[in-house]
């Protein structure tokens, strides 16, 4: 066993296997990052599911909506940049209907090179988020990870950290590579599982290192504890 799997593995026993969105392809998996800002996993899940029931999840419900109904919508995720958010709603569906006759889900089949460039085209997916999506989506097999499982394996010594956050990413996502898990399931399991533990435990400030199942294998607790 690598040294990630026994990690993640102490992660699951710790915190119980990953609850990941329920979520139909690559524009739904858009539509959740949208709909919501600063807004916890419940709060987020609530605005997709008024989003689901009194808009619907594909491209020609949403540019039918009236922008009014989208504001409603966006401001049960959050009311920063509610107005804005229901305004980039409308632009990822228009995106998918000229671009991709509206079903994005044939950039899953492209090079990944050209499937990330283009998933980035879209309002708040950044390189990370198009990883993300095409993982979750079977179409690559890499570790794609938030800030917070990012922070995570640097502090257990995964890669090297950097002014740039780019920078950073990519030095713990190739130090990952020969450790990661196998298949779509288990890369995303991982994904929640280090995003759960940044979220709740390996905070930015204030990590609670002495409760974390992971100190005893941590370079950063090590450092913590002998300042």
């Amino acid at each position: 066993m690598s040294r990630l799997a026994g990690l993640l593995e102490k992660l699951e026993t710790y915190y119980g296997a990953p609850a990941a969105p329920r979520l139909n392809g690559p524009f739904e998996m858009i539509l959740w990052e949208i709909v919501a800002y600063l807004a916890d996993d419940a709060k987020r899940q609530t605005a997709f599911d008024v989003l689901r029931k009194r808009v619907g999840l594909t491209p020609e419900k949403i540019l039918a909506a009236p922008q009014s109904k989208l504001i409603e919508v966006t401001r049960t995720g959050g009311a920063i940049a509610a107005e804005d958010r229901a305004g980039r709603l409308r632009e990822a569906a228009s995106l998918v209907t000229e671009e991709y006759g509206g079903d994005l889900s044939s950039v899953l089949k492209w090079p990944t090179p050209r499937a990330k460039k283009a998933l980035m085209k879209f309002p708040m997916i950044g390189e990370p988020g198009a990883e993300k999506i095409l993982m979750s989506c079977g179409a690559l097999h890499v570790l794609a990870l938030d800030s917070n499982g990012l922070r995570v394996l640097v502090r257990l010594g995964f890669g090297t950290e950097s002014k740039s956050y780019s920078t950073t990413y990519r030095s713990v996502r190739g130090a990952t590579l020969d450790e990661q898990p196998a298949g779509s399931q288990a890369l995303t399991a991982a994904y929640h599982l280090l995003r759960q533990h940044g979220q709740q435990t390996c905070l930015r400030t204030s990590p609670a290192c002495p409760t974390c199942p992971l100190r005893s294998d941590c370079p950063y607790f090590v450092a913590s504890a002998l300042r």
